[in-house]
């Protein structure tokens, strides 16, 4: 998984499968949309607004955990 924040547009993209695919856009919230590939399945997510919905502070920078 990938994150990837624009701060100047205030923008977290959360990126599940690499690569590059054909994506629709699912909008669920005027701020929050899903990219589907051709299988439905979710290639990742777009936040508008992201600092409405997370505290950035404690997001960025991110430490990978792995059990």
């Amino acid at each position: 998984m990938r994150i990837s924040y624009d701060a100047k547009f205030d923008v977290l993209y959360l990126k599940f499968i690499e690569g590059t695919h054909h994506v629709a856009n699912q909008n669920l919230t005027e701020d929050i949309a899903l990219d589907l590939d051709e299988k439905g399945k979710i290639v990742g997510i777009e936040f508008l607004s992201a600092s409405k919905y997370f505290d950035l502070s404690t997001l960025l920078p991110i430490t990978v955990e792995r059990a």
